[in-house]
């Protein structure tokens, strides 16, 4: 029978999660970092049922403790994710509130499974203020729990979260597993694979929204970095700022090729991480999306001049 949660590789990130498990001294923070939409959450869950009475990561759906996370019912178990406001709409943050609400779930006893595990999706969705309300359990962390915080990597995250964690990093997918997980996709298959870049999920998401748009625009932006046409420049500033998902998108194409550019040119590794700096701070700073891709391209620019002077 099918795997409730299948594994599409990172089987050495399982693999290192199961030993520590083994060793009877697992950690009570892990931060399960990685590029978004390559399985991070699907990931978590099956560490999550392990934990919480399954057989093994693979049971099928019909195991009891995965019947229940599938439900979203297991006591023991709390997924945190932004909600929606009054209004209906996505909160732009996890709020402090659902921090202390897991808190408050980690000082219970365990119902079920003498376990009791919670999941932060994602660290990048957090404040400073529910940052700061996570400590409280990383630092005086109740006997058999687990915490876990999946990472896109897109947010700066307090340095106190991180010592107090132990990361295990994944990895984009192999072209073959993109495609495997791909094939139960009802779109536009060779779109999103063509955009994943190992990162199935992602691919899906740049299929569906104003996001392929944007990596179109902003690969030929990079054709001529330095000069661009204004046409090009246009239209590649336009298409970032059409949608949430769209500006992701440039960031991301805009810091892939800057990441594979350092390879032969090991300077352009600062401008990486000033991109990265731009990208994290963005909303802190209250810039406008608009004003976030024209001072991205404007770092990339700065870094390449800086590099070829």
């Amino acid at each position: 029978m099918t795997a409730a949660f299948p594994l599409i590789g990172h089987q050495d990130a399982e693999a290192r999660f199961l030993a520590a498990r083994a060793s009877n001294r697992l950690h009570h923070g892990w931060i399960f970092q990685g590029p978004s939409g390559i399985g991070k959450s699907t990931f978590a869950k099956r560490i999550a049922a392990l934990m919480l009475g399954a057989e093994t990561t693979d049971a099928p759906t019909d195991d009891r403790v995965m019947q229940l996370i599938l439900s979203g019912g297991h006591p023991d178990m709390k997924w945190v994710k932004r909600e929606l406001n009054e209004k209906d709409k996505l909160r732009q943050d996890i709020t402090v509130d659902q921090i202390r609400d897991l808190n408050h779930f980690f000082s219970l006893r365990p119902a079920m499974s003498g376990w009791r595990v919670g999941v932060i999706d994602s660290l990048d969705e957090m404040n400073v203020s529910g940052m700061n309300a996570l400590l409280k359990t990383l630092e005086e962390p109740p006997r058999n729990a687990l915490l876990i915080l999946v990472s896109h990597g897109q947010k700066q995250m307090l340095p106190t979260i991180r010592s107090r964690c132990q990361v295990l990093r994944l990895y984009p997918l192999s072209d073959q597993d993109t495609r495997t997980v791909l094939e139960g996709f009802d779109g536009d298959v060779s779109l999103a694979a063509k955009l994943a870049n190992g990162r199935p999920g992602y691919g899906v998401e740049l299929s569906q929204s104003g996001g392929a748009k944007a990596v179109q625009a902003a690969r030929a932006l990079l054709k001529t970095p330095l000069k661009p046409s204004p046409g090009v420049a246009s239209s590649a500033i336009s298409a970032a700022v059409s949608d949430p998902g769209a500006l992701s998108a440039f960031a991301d194409t805009l810091m892939q090729w800057t990441a594979l550019e350092a390879e032969d040119k090991p300077a352009l590794g600062k401008t990486w991480l000033a991109l990265h700096e731009v990208r994290s701070t963005a909303d802190a700073l209250n810039l406008t999306p608009l004003q976030t891709a024209g001072k991205l391209f404007a770092t990339l620019q700065q870094g390449l001049k800086a590099v070829s002077a």
